[in-house]
């Protein structure tokens, strides 16, 4: 009778064990650490909309322990290109540049992006038609970025437009305001949050010792993703399934409003 119960108990234990398992795969997902206030760190944990609503979506995802962590946006796009890591938030649908992405999650956060110009090169001729109206300037942009469309960068290929890329919003800004370049391409929410601070800060001062600056266009609207890379080699056996779970909990959240409510309440409690 003591055998068959010890017996018993061992099985009961071993399944146990093999539902925590199956429960429980460990996944780890980058997110841009340097992308307010969208995504960014803070003494090395996440922060911003797109963790808040990561974080979220992750705990109603029952088979998985899912760690988002901050990584340099470059780093981690060679990361993804080397099949190393699982994924990465937030990129663009970008298929033809980054052949090493694919799939891509159905759309997670729709983004404006604008061009920041200084008041002066707006003053020197009427700029309307994006690129044919900025020729000869040199254009701000975060490094890893793929933004401004591909007459964009046909332009830039034949040198009649200039690409100077720096880590953060905060370094292109302060750039633009003391004019090492002429305008600032990116989303519209991540620019003013950043510029916001800065004054708050002290340390842009507009009109006196940085340019005034100016919103001259839409560029165009984009989507946020969570980009998988292609390139594991089926390194992550788990991955159809964590895609499939992953879309399905996102389409939800969309249509009951939490992702609008989550943005909202990240704007309005800002870190």
């Amino acid at each position: 009778m003591k055998k068959s119960l010890c017996i018993a108990l061992l099985v009961l234990s071993c399944l146990s064990a093999w539902r925590t398992g199956t429960a429980e795969t460990n996944v780890i997902v980058y997110c841009d650490d340097n992308y307010p206030p969208y995504s960014y760190a803070i003494n090395g944990q996440p922060r911003g909309i797109y963790p808040a609503i990561l974080t979220q979506a992750f705990a109603r995802m029952e088979k998985y322990r899912v760690t988002i962590l901050p990584i340099p946006w470059k780093r981690g796009l060679h990361d993804i290109e080397n099949g190393t890591v699982f994924a990465i938030c937030p990129p663009y649908f970008r298929p033809q540049e980054r052949p090493f992405m694919w799939p891509y999650s159905v759309p997670i956060l729709q983004e404006k992006v604008v061009l920041l110009c200084r008041e002066d090169i707006m003053k020197d001729a009427p700029r309307r038609i994006w690129p044919d109206d900025f020729h000869g300037l040199t254009i701000g942009s975060n490094d890893g970025f793929i933004l401004g469309g591909k007459t964009f960068f046909e332009e830039v290929r034949k040198n009649n437009i200039r690409i100077d890329e720096a880590r953060s919003n905060r370094v292109n800004i302060l750039k633009l305001g003391i004019r090492r370049t002429d305008c600032y391409i990116n989303d519209r929410l991540a620019i003013l949050w950043e510029l916001n601070k800065l004054k708050q800060e002290g340390l842009y001062h507009e009109g006196a010792r940085h340019a005034r600056l100016r919103e001259v266009l839409v560029i165009n609207t984009e989507w946020g993703h969570l980009g998988y890379t292609n390139r594991d080699f089926g390194r992550f056996h788990f991955k159809e399934d964590f895609i499939a779970t992953f879309n399905a909990v996102i389409t939800a959240m969309q249509k009951n409003g939490d992702i609008e409510r989550i943005m909202e309440q990240t704007i309005a409690a800002p870190e």
